[in-house]
């Protein structure tokens, strides 16, 4: 008796460097119950690709231009709460794996060892298993002994998320007009966020706003 075709995982995956999507994509292609059905260059790109091609989970860099993987997680966990989510990252940086946890991710995959991990994490975050590298493991041990130790929690996000969005514009150089027509929204809007936003942070202009981008793990440095 044959026996029975696995289940195929449909993935969505999004990454700003066609390069590094190709290589991603020949390994997940490569195995029998994995297969990608979608690909984009950025989140904006990711969150319209999911409305498009039905995905059963979605693979993001977590740094891309226009919308970060990190936001765009936080869209499509909002929007498809059936959807499960893998950050693929270059970084092994303790904020980003937090924001990716909050975000709704289900694993956070180094880029360095991804035809080792991916395979794995895309398995386990189908059988909705946390996929972790074993240095995110010890993060997170070493923040919940920190917090139980310190009486406290992990504090709530500084920046509402459309905040967020018109940061990480700020920081890559758009003007206002520019970033009221990407967000669709007004231009007097987008200078009470930046108003806002520096009020909160307490930060002085715009290159201060960049500095703080980066170290939020919005932009590049």
């Amino acid at each position: 008796m044959k026996a029975p075709e696995p289940a195929v995982t449909r993935i969505l995956l999004a990454d700003d460097h066609a390069l590094v999507r190709r290589g991603v994509r020949l390994i997940l292609d490569g195995e029998p119950d994995l297969r990608v059905v979608a690909e984009a260059g950025d989140g904006a790109e990711a969150v319209a690709a999911a409305r498009e091609h039905p995905a059963d989970l979605a693979v993001l860099d977590v740094a891309m231009p226009r919308m970060t993987g990190l936001q765009a997680a936080r869209e499509l966990s909002a929007r498809h709460p059936g959807l499960r989510i893998l950050i693929l990252s270059m970084y092994d940086n303790e904020q980003y794996l937090f924001e990716a946890l909050k975000a709704g991710a289900s694993g956070y995959v180094l880029k360095s060892v991804a035809d080792r991990d991916l395979v794995e994490a895309c398995r386990a975050a189908m059988r909705g298993e946390p996929f972790l590298y074993p240095g995110a493991v010890t993060a997170l041990i070493r923040s919940y002994l920190d917090r139980v130790r310190q009486g406290g929690d992990l504090p709530e996000r500084v920046l509402t998320a459309r905040e967020e969005e018109v940061l990480k514009l700020v920081a890559e150089g758009h003007s206002s007009k520019e970033i009221a027509e990407t967000l669709v929204i007004s231009v007097k809007t987008v200078e009470r966020h930046r108003a806002n936003m520096l009020h909160k942070l307490g930060l002085r202009d715009r290159l201060e706003l960049t500095r703080y981008a980066i170290r939020a793990g919005l932009i590049e440095p």
